[in-house]
């Protein structure tokens, strides 16, 4: 007979890295006490997305099957700055902007988590600690066990600075661990040196170690590099569906393998045409972050401007006025687009720059005001600006 903690356990790591140590989640699950999942977010930018989803999707799971969620915002850790997978020391950011950022990750965070099952707790409860304390949290690893850790050793390699505060960041949020009680840690790939610090952190405390489980690294929409703001390959939780749909129909076919797995809990068809899988893919995602009628409207929004090659039924409008009768086309792009009038010279010989659906050509800078008045005009293939002329003032 199947041992129904070692079913519950495949199932909750059939798309994890690694669980760690190995059996110590069946251990656990065997107890048959609901366990406390951890999982430490330093709210260093506002907003999440979808490869933050990849991590919360995992801990919903756990929530489903009875477990309590321990979110700790790291209030703290984020004045110290995670060095996981950075060659260079992070800025610095102010309590102010900490504290409005883990305002709106906590509420976004609950678009994929139940606030029932939900603990949330911030680590300044316990990381304002007096001296002492320090010391003996300081005392718990030594210096060659944090410089074993990847990225420390490139950079110290590469004779880069590490910051002693950058250094106390892997004990700061083992100690986390300690504090809630932690009987299992979830973290992308890149934390695995910090989690599994963790256990002997806890031991040293005489908590019972917590077992690991490390996701993968969602790639952005560019099938290359980690999905993230700072690389613009990102999809925001609360961007609207037309945004999140469109972003999520430009990720390379390579790529929907991973998108399937890590966010729709199931295998990709590939006998299946590769833009049907894709559209699949955009009308599903879309619709759990903004419901099934929302998908639609995205879809055919999609449809409009890139099969049909339609504008959009909502059209923001521009106000210009006429010289002479006259509309100067750069001009006009840069006023309404934000374009510069040279990038809006170097479109219009590329069809870049269409009149109500048509391509306008090189030389038509200067468009008569009755051609204009009420025209649609769209620069690439996503923007759009009806356009309308206020008179001649000439």
């Amino acid at each position: 007979m199947t041992d129904p903690a070692d079913e519950t356990a495949h199932h909750l790591t059939r798309n994890a890295v690694e669980a760690l140590p190995e059996g110590a989640l069946e251990r656990q699950l065997r107890e048959g006490r609901p366990l406390r999942v951890k999982l430490g977010i330093d709210p260093t930018a506002p907003d999440i997305h979808l490869g933050h989803t990849v991590v919360l999707r995992k801990l919903r799971e756990f929530q489903d099957l009875g477990h309590t969620v321990v979110l700790i915002i790291g209030d703290y850790t984020a004045r110290v700055g995670d060095p996981s997978g950075r060659s260079v020391t992070r800025p610095m950011l102010s309590g102010e902007e900490v504290d409005a950022n883990a305002e709106t990750f906590q509420r976004q965070a609950f678009k994929v988590l139940d606030p029932g099952r939900t603990e949330v707790r911030r680590n300044s409860e316990w990381l304002a600690m007096a001296m002492e304390e320090l010391f003996g949290l300081a005392r718990t690893c030594t210096v060659a066990q944090i410089l074993e850790r990847d990225d420390f050793a490139r950079r110290q390699e590469a004779r880069e600075p590490i910051s002693i505060l950058e250094l106390l960041y892997p004990l700061l949020q083992g100690y986390d661990s300690v504090k809630v009680g932690a009987d299992v840690e979830i973290g992308g790939t890149d934390q695995k040196f910090n989690i599994l610090l963790a256990r002997d952190i806890q031991q040293t405390y005489g908590v019972p170690p917590q077992s690991v489980l490390t996701m993968p690294i969602l790639p952005g929409v560019d099938g290359v590099q980690r999905m993230s703001k700072s690389a613009r390959n990102y999809v925001g939780v609360t961007e609207p569906p037309d945004e999140v749909f469109g972003k999520l129909m430009r990720v390379p076919d390579g790529a929907m393998d991973t998108f399937y797995d890590l966010l729709l809990d199931e295998p990709l068809d590939t006998s299946r045409p590769a833009v049907e899988s894709k559209r699949g893919m955009a009308r599903g995602l879309t619709a759990r972050l903004h419901g099934e009628d929302a998908a639609r409207a995205a879809e055919e929004h999609f449809d409009r401007l890139h099969v049909q090659r339609e504008a959009p039924e909502q059209i923001d409008e521009f106000a210009v006025q006429a010289e002479n009768g006259i509309v100067h086309l750069p001009a006009l792009l840069r006023d309404a687009f934000g374009i510069s009038a040279s990038e809006g010279r170097r479109l219009l010989p590329q069809g870049g720059v269409r009149l109500n659906g048509e391509p306008l050509e090189e030389g038509e800078l200067d468009l008569p005001a009755t051609r204009l008045d009420g025209a649609v005009v769209q620069v690439g293939k996503r923007r759009f600006r009806r356009i309308l002329v206020l008179g001649n003032s000439g």
